[in-house]
């Protein structure tokens, strides 16, 4: 019977091809992944990422709403509360309001006054014309009066004359002389009387008029409604109202109330932060970009954006709006001064600002300062 059996090295021989041709196999495996791994991610970059930018360095912003008084006194009503979601208008803080209440009645009252001064104005007018027009009838009785002085001088003076040239022949007695004399005389002081009434009628009539061009220059041109005076009792009642108006502080716009610091009883000042408005459904994102990146990056380009508060299952999206004027070591307290002492290059960033999808962030609202990461489509 034959023996089967192999010998050690035979075995030995044959088992070390397997293991051999195994690692061939697994290195020409593994150089396949490798190359087309290259190749993809080659492609990929050519295709897609050539055509994309992105950063994590980007964060939320907003247009955040400051609430001052815009006048002073003791703090009556606090209304809202830290964290908490208010609607445009909403009355947030009430100030004292019965120095402001006093100062509306007061107003009211200097207008009712400036109404009636006025109307007086008006009722006037027609006063003075009526006075006018009576110094016009003394100035015709005046000149009247003056017309019969002078001819009753005229008269006096006939008589006179008449009587002189018959008293040298005794035909007048020296009586009826003395009495023509006097006639004569009374008679030139009845027209210098007349006179003086005739002149101090024509001034009387010059200061009716005066007064009536006085009155007339204050009402002329506009109705009682118009009037300057009542116009300026109107815009100091108008005043009055709206710092009684501005006691109560309302929110500009719908938001979250944040850094609140007022509390019942505070005198509070005009201009004094009392709390923020910070908008949920209106935010932004400045994403600050490597310089190195900018160079396809255009206003109106499509970003793609995650947060950090949801995850990578919740997209937003939005466009560029515009990218900053400068960089922001650029803007910074301290700029870098790089024209001194050693110098070593750092890739600088230029915050990007980014405009979100308002029905989006109704959805998913979003807190100023949270994290993002954008993606710009730089091909579009």
């Amino acid at each position: 019977m034959a023996d089967t059996t192999a010998s050690p090295t035979q075995f030995g021989a044959k088992s070390g091809v397997k293991p051999a041709a195994s690692r061939r196999q697994l290195l020409t495996g593994l150089a396949v992944v490798v190359v087309v791994g290259v190749a993809g991610w080659g492609l990929y970059q050519v295709l897609v990422g050539s055509h994309h930018v992105e950063t994590d360095n980007a964060y939320v912003g907003a247009e955040v709403a400051q609430v001052t008084p815009l006048v002073s006194g003791p703090v009556a009503k606090v209304l809202v509360s830290e964290t908490q979601t208010v609607t445009a208008g909403q009355s947030l803080v009430v100030i004292d309001d019965a120095d402001a209440r006093i100062a509306v009645l007061a107003a009211q009252a200097a207008l009712g006054q400036a109404q009636r001064k006025v109307q007086g104005y008006f009722a006037s007018d027609d006063a003075l014309a009526g006075q006018v027009a009576a110094r016009d009838a003394d100035i015709a009785r005046a000149n009247a009066a003056v017309t019969g002085a002078q001819a009753s001088l005229e008269q006096a003076r006939v008589e006179l004359t008449r009587r002189k040239a018959l008293a040298d022949s005794g035909a007048v007695s020296g009586e009826e002389l003395t009495t023509a004399q006097s006639q004569f005389t009374n008679a030139q002081s009845a027209l210098v009387e007349a006179k003086a009434a005739l002149a101090q009628a024509k001034a009387t009539r010059a200061a009716a008029e005066g007064s009536r061009e006085v009155n007339t220059a204050l009402i002329s041109g506009l109705p009682a409604s118009k009037n300057p005076e009542i116009a300026a009792a109107e815009a100091r009642l108008a005043s009055a109202q709206l710092a009684l108006d501005r006691t109560v502080l309302r929110a500009p716009l719908a938001g979250v109330v944040s850094k609140k610091n007022v509390q019942v009883g505070q005198q509070v000042q005009v201009g004094a932060p009392l709390m923020a408005i910070v908008p949920t459904t209106s935010a932004y994102v400045d994403a600050n970009f490597k310089e190195v990146q900018l160079d396809k990056v255009r206003v109106g380009q499509p970003v793609t954006l995650t947060s950090d508060l949801y995850g990578g299952g919740v997209k937003f999206h939005g466009r560029v709006k515009g990218l900053s004027g400068g960089t922001g070591s650029a803007f910074s307290l301290i700029p870098a001064q790089n024209a001194s002492g050693n110098w070593i290059k750092v890739v600088q960033r230029l915050p990007v600002r980014i405009t979100l999808d308002p029905a989006e962030l109704k959805d998913h609202p979003l807190r100023v300062g949270l994290s993002m990461k954008a993606t710009i489509d730089t091909s579009k």
